[in-house]
């Protein structure tokens, strides 16, 4: 294989590269490293906006392969028109299982358990001591069952839940249990205590959490995101919160950053982190035996994992 390798870490910072491709370091700064039209592998700087990650690609004229450090691809979507046919699209599956899972686990128990009235209470020198709900004998939805819905359930299962549910695009059925399809989730709704979001973003998906999708959900349940922000309909669900039937746990919002001023902050029975369900210790590990076990293949004319998209 020919052509520059466009990577966000400096080429002797991962381990097992593979020898003979041109390394050049980018991570979003305004001067580019090389030409860009002799990039051939492109992976996309992380957390540094969708303008940023997409500036190149105009230039980009013999890439092959546009590699995501995200599960998601949303951030890059609006450069797919600059790309000639046969380019690869590859998201970053797996690299986020750990610390999203953690990340919707933390959030659903501390939801559940009055933590941010805890914490209040500590700011004011108050004992807010009291009877809350625990995640033992609870009925978890996962909607969005892929990578890292597995990994949730992975760490939902020693806290004793009575039941996980599971919700993809379409059906399939696991060593765990059945994937219902999408279509089913009507009908799932009304027995969950707790429904966590973990799907991409789509034109199915987007919107997915509107009034209808809230009414479905029994008095007092959480709903959790760790999807993308407009998965859900935010006026929606602030009707929900504002008249206290149900809670949520947002790590993405719509829109995003959430302003200061916006109602969503100050709504009751909400706890909000500002999508951080990626950024921890354990994405750089694994994003870099990513890189490396892809441009090994890529090196050696092997297939590609995760291509989610070959432009056409």
């Amino acid at each position: 294989m020919t052509g520059d390798v466009w990577l966000p870490f400096p080429a002797d910072e991962i381990p097992g590269l593979p020898e003979g491709l041109d390394y050049r370091f980018w991570n979003g700064e305004q001067d580019f490293p090389a030409d860009p039209a002799d990039c051939a592998f492109y992976v996309a700087p992380y957390m540094k906006g969708g303008d940023i990650a997409v500036r190149p690609l105009q230039r980009m004229t013999s890439l092959q392969v546009v590699q995501t450090l995200t599960a998601g691809i949303d951030h890059v979507q609006n450069g797919l028109k600059y790309l000639r046919p046969g380019v690869q699209l590859a998201n970053a599956r797996g690299v986020h299982n750990a610390s999203t899972a953690e990340l919707a686990l933390t959030l659903t128990l501390a939801s559940l358990r009055g933590i941010p009235d805890f914490v209040h209470g500590q700011d004011r020198g108050e004992w807010r001591s009291g009877f809350r709900p625990a995640l033992a004998d609870k009925n978890v939805l996962i909607v969005g069952y892929g990578a890292i819905g597995s990994a949730i359930e992975d760490r939902l299962v020693p806290f004793e839940v009575a039941r996980v549910a599971r919700v993809a695009r379409s059906a399939r059925t696991t060593e765990r249990g059945p994937v219902h399809p999408l279509a089913e989730l009507p009908e799932l709704l009304p027995e969950a205590d707790v429904v966590i979001l973990v799907t991409p973003l789509t034109e199915d998906t987007r919107g997915l959490v509107d009034a209808e999708f809230l009414a479905r959900l029994k008095d007092g349940a959480l709903l959790v995101n760790v999807s993308r922000g407009p998965v859900v309909d935010t006026k929606a669900l602030l009707a929900e919160l504002e008249n206290g039937r149900i809670m949520a746990a947002l790590d993405v919002t719509d829109p995003e950053p959430l302003p200061q001023e916006h109602p969503l902050w100050q709504a009751p029975g909400v706890l909000i982190s500002p999508h951080v369900g990626g950024p921890t210790s354990a994405f750089t590990p694994r994003a870099k035996r990513l890189l490396a076990a892809q441009l090994t293949r890529f090196a050696a004319g092997q297939p590609l994992d995760n291509v989610v998209l070959t432009i056409s």
